[in-house]
């Protein structure tokens, strides 16, 4: 399982997912799964229908269970997380995941992209 993971502001739309996305998978296996935050996925929900990929909404409570490398303190006071894009990557893959691509920032800075990989089903 690959597992791209957003985090997004306000603002953001498919333009900026896209591209972020774009940026985190350069030079890594395609990714099976999108995931973001249980209250931002309705924004996600047509690139994963666009790309025929399955949207897993991560609970707020997951995210704060993940250490991630990235230690945003704009994230951490917003979210209790250091990225939310490392964070629901990894709280999607679940137990073994590992981060295979650290958050990457849309051009417009209103959107992450995370990609972790693990094996669940």
């Amino acid at each position: 399982m690959i597992v791209a993971g957003f985090g997004y502001r306000t603002g953001a739309n498919a333009a900026s997912l896209r591209a972020a996305l774009a940026l985190a998978q350069a030079g890594h296996p395609p990714v099976t799964t999108l995931a973001a935050l249980a209250d931002k996925a309705a924004l996600l929900a047509p690139l994963a229908d666009a790309l025929k990929l399955k949207l897993i909404a991560v609970p707020q409570t997951a995210l704060q269970a993940v250490e991630t490398p990235t230690r945003s303190s704009a994230s951490l006071a917003a979210r209790g997380t250091g990225s939310v894009a490392e964070a629901a990557a990894l709280a999607a893959v679940g137990e073994g995941a590992r981060l295979i691509a650290p958050r990457h920032i849309s051009p417009d800075r209103l959107a992450t992209c995370a990609i972790a990989q693990g094996y669940r089903t």
